[in-house]
């Protein structure tokens, strides 16, 4: 298995495990008003994504989806908890989340730190759009109540995303390679 390969295998499976880190440990969640909680659980898809690509982004959606549709069943936090046990609701918007942040990044990364700001919010938002999309397709709530929802979970969680996939990655980055001479340049170069 060469070098690069490797590291994709390492950082999809890495971020993989903070996701349900995050899910199991109900660090993924943070409170927020009227009882419900924020949502981080999809930033480890989005770096996995920038980091890796659009496939390692997908591969990190789907282990968050199905922890997510388990955890629904196993673990209930709450009475909408038992909608998350439906695959439709639970894993496949999160497949979307990492090629939607790739494609972004992708499209911004000659302005690195814009497009991870951009990229973060992309993939937040698809989390959020889908989700809640899901749940008014599927009758669970009605559609006005639904964009209570994105301005209330949906705005903060996107810009909580765009903050820390900026922070961690562009930290990531940052740590100097053994190679002399390479710079931010050499460290994307494998993102295109």
């Amino acid at each position: 298995m060469n070098r690069e390969r490797t590291r994709k295998v390492v950082i999809t499976g890495l971020m993989a495990a903070i996701a349900c880190l995050l899910g199991a440990t109900h660090w993924g969640f943070i409170p927020w008003i009227g009882g419900v909680s924020l949502t981080i659980l999809q930033i480890p898809v989005i770096i996995a994504a920038v980091l890796e690509g659009p496939l390692s982004g997908m591969m990190v959606g789907l282990i968050f989806g199905i922890f997510s549709m388990i955890q629904a069943a196993v673990a209930p936090t709450g009475p909408t908890d038992v909608w998350f046990t439906n695959p439709v609701l639970a894993v496949l918007p999160r497949l979307f989340i990492g090629p939607a942040a790739w494609g972004v990044y992708t499209l911004l990364k000659r302005l690195p730190a814009l497009g991870l700001l951009a990229a973060g919010a992309a993939g937040s938002l698809t989390n959020t759009v889908l989700v809640l999309g899901t749940i008014g397709l599927l009758k669970y709530l009605p559609w006005e109540a639904l964009g209570a929802v994105v301005v209330t979970n949906g705005l903060p969680e996107m810009f909580a995303a765009a903050v820390i996939t900026l922070a961690v990655i562009g930290a990531y980055w940052q740590i100097p390679s053994k190679k002399k001479g390479s710079d931010l340049e050499d460290r994307t170069s494998g993102l295109s």
